[in-house]
């Protein structure tokens, strides 16, 4: 595990965008995992700034995200589907049919939790995208989670759903499920990228980092990956 440490979010963000730039360039066909939340937001300008002062393409590349709340529908204004449109398609060239998303309204979530399941693997992510909970989640894959597991419907704890309530009118609107990629298709990225930024995040990435792997703290999972870059501010590493 390689941690880069930066002075703020900005010098992160930049980093991250550096890597996944870098992974397009070299392979126009590429498979992006990506994130939702703050955490990558600025990673995702960076990369809209490089495609219109550089004109690198994303043309042929293909996504596939990690989650998605349970009862939104993609136009919905706090669904994931709608944040990747906002925070990053809209903005390059990609193609909308190459982007995938779990489908928070699908009316079986076992079926699509299969579904996605199915095309996870078809498509290996040449890197991964993530953020970290303030409680050591990957995804949704919140203290507990198998880490064998694979996409599956996750009932949010309440400090998960009291840390997203920043982005609804009320901590009432915020969903209690969501569908996950599960750890299991987290960890079969070629590599993965994580940024996180904030002192609420140090004692996760001090656990993730230096701690033991345990389910309790899922990202600790990430130690046995062989290609992992953490990028950190120095508030979220101040415990290393």
């Amino acid at each position: 595990m390689k941690v880069i440490v930066t002075e703020n979010y900005q010098e992160m963000s930049q980093k991250a965008a550096e890597i996944i730039i870098g992974i397009v360039k070299n392979n126009p066909n590429a498979i992006l995992g990506l994130a939702t939340g703050s955490s990558p937001i600025g990673t995702y300008q960076n990369m809209i700034k490089d495609h219109k002062e550089n004109g690198t393409s994303y043309k042929s590349v293909k996504t596939v995200n990690l989650d998605e709340y349970v009862g939104l529908t993609a136009d919905h204004d706090q669904s994931y589907a709608y944040f990747m449109r906002t925070n990053l398609f809209d903005s390059i060239d990609i193609d909308l049919a190459n982007t995938n998303l779990p489908c928070g309204s699908a009316p079986d979530a076992k079926a699509e939790c299969d579904r996605y399941n199915a095309l996870l693997a078809t498509m290996q992510q040449d890197v991964q995208v993530l953020g970290l909970g303030s409680n050591g989640h990957i995804g949704f894959n919140e203290p507990g989670t198998p880490l064998d597991s694979v996409t599956h419907l996750v009932d949010l704890t309440e400090n998960t759903i009291k840390d997203n309530s920043r982005l609804f009118a009320s901590i009432d609107e915020v969903p209690r499920q969501a569908l996950s990629m599960g750890i299991k298709n987290i960890m079969q990225a070629k590599s993965i990228v994580m940024v996180v930024s904030g002192k609420n995040k140090a004692q996760a990435v001090k656990g993730m980092v230096q701690g033991e792997i345990t389910t309790e703290l899922p990202a600790s999972v990430l130690q046995l990956h062989p290609f992992v870059t953490v990028i950190c501010d120095k508030d979220a590493a101040s415990l290393l």
